[in-house]
């Protein structure tokens, strides 16, 4: 196995993927904490320190960091999430000591610049709004609002305007000094890369991120409901979860390979019967978002305001029949599907640095693939029927759409009371 980690005396992680044949590397690193850790009062900061860690350090200008990483032909990004957040570069394999120097020092050493907070928080305004503006993204935000209702894992990532322009520079780093301590935090690279070396300038560089592990977030209780707003729109957006499985769960497989029978692609039985017998919507899916202590199963589809009432009762009865019918063929079809894509993550140094990353948060070790596809292949038609079974008799749904006229009330109505009547 190429994959090898070291846990420094700090408690720092580094965990490197080797890729011989490869010239380039994809590096970053990964701290155990997201929008799921801030306080009431911090809504939307895990983001906001994301964009400023990019805005100027001690030794380098936001233009500088910027430009040093794109003069040897690399790329530098970041992405927050509810439950981590990862700084990542790529390089061309000698360029890994820069990329390494760059991340360390947006995070060591930010000077967190009044001005530049200030332009930076009319970018996230105008990002709020974006999202406002894009209706098959804000229905999931509504989605989560209505099932962790008042939790922070109900919260946008994003924040809001009034929390996002209440930030100042004190309050930025009071958070990464609580939240980016080594125990949460590893060092990752895949590619064109030696273990040794990097551990090397990890320890180097990454020597200031002492501390203890940062506070564990409240636990996440699912609430359900009904959200319902009309808007002048041209199609309903309407989403249903139902309380999934947290991603250390022993029938998260299961779980997953009925949702891809149901929703995962062209040939699920939604895309099927909703979209291609009865030509209801042009998009419909099903999915299955694993966090830490809870997860959320997930029914999204966009249509017509005249078909969403049907569109609803037809989703809900194939679902409900999906946990008695769901057949050999089907499950043997998910789980090539399921394996391939995995195989498919072996070949991209950007793909293999993402999975084990969040294999190290997620179980605090890497997965070797056939560990993977031993459970993969474990599951059977009874466990995956079961996991179906299990989800849909767990409790109230919570149900988000947005969308014209009077169909909205009356679909979510129908998907509350098919849920409850499914078996």
């Amino acid at each position: 196995m190429s994959v090898e980690i070291t846990r420094l005396a700090s408690g720092l992680s580094v965990v490197t993927d080797s890729m011989p044949h490869l010239e380039s590397a994809s590096l970053g690193v990964w701290i155990g904490a997201g929008s799921r850790y801030e306080k009431p009062d911090e809504h939307g900061i895990s983001h906001m320190l994301e964009h400023m860690a990019f805005k100027g350090t001690k030794r380098r200008s936001a233009r500088q960091i910027a430009e040093e990483l794109e003069a040897v032909g690399g790329d530098l990004n970041a992405a927050t999430s509810v439950e981590s957040t990862a700084y990542y570069a790529r390089v061309l394999k000698a360029d890994v000591p820069l990329a390494l120097d760059v991340l360390s020092d947006i995070l060591s050493e930010p000077t967190f610049d009044a001005e530049e907070l200030r332009r930076e928080q009319n970018v996230i305004v105008q990002e709020i709004g974006a999202v406002e503006d894009t209706p098959d993204d804000l229905v999931f935000e509504r989605l989560h609002e209505t099932a962790f209702p008042k939790q922070p894992l109900g919260r946008s990532i994003l924040g809001t305007r009034e929390t996002v322009r209440s930030f100042n520079s004190a309050r930025i780093q009071a958070y990464l000094s609580r939240n980016y301590c080594a125990p949460d935090m590893l060092v990752a690279a895949a590619g064109a890369i030696e273990h040794q070396a990097v551990v090397a300038e990890a320890e180097k560089r990454f020597a200031s991120f002492t501390g203890p592990a940062a506070p564990v977030p409240e636990p996440a209780h699912f609430g359900g409901g009904r959200r319902v707003e009309t808007r002048d729109l041209e199609q309903v957006h309407i989403a249903l979860a139902l309380q999934g499985l947290p991603v250390r769960d022993d029938q998260l497989y299961s779980l997953q390979v009925f949702t891809n029978v149901l929703g995962g692609g062209m040939s699920s039985r939604l895309f099927q019967e909703v979209r291609e017998n009865r030509g209801l919507c042009y998009s419909i899916s099903a999915f299955h978002m694993p966090y830490s202590d809870t997860g959320l199963f997930v029914l999204y589809a966009g249509t017509d305001e005249a078909d969403a009432p049907e569109l609803m009762r037809v989703a809900i009865d194939q679902i409900a029949l999906a946990t008695t019918t769901l057949n050999e063929t089907e499950v043997a079809r998910a789980k090539a599907q399921m394996k391939v894509g995995l195989l498919m993550a072996l070949e991209s140094s950007e793909a293999r640095l993402g999975q084990i990353a969040r294999q190290m948060l997620a179980y605090g070790r890497p997965i070797p693939l056939d560990e993977i596809v031993a459970k993969v292949d474990a599951v059977t038609v009874a466990s995956a029927r079961a996991a179906g079974r299990a989800v849909i008799a767990g409790g109230r749904p919570a149900i988000a759409a947005l969308g014209p006229g009077n169909g909205l009330e009356s679909a979510a109505a129908i998907a509350e009371s098919l849920v409850r009547q499914a078996p």
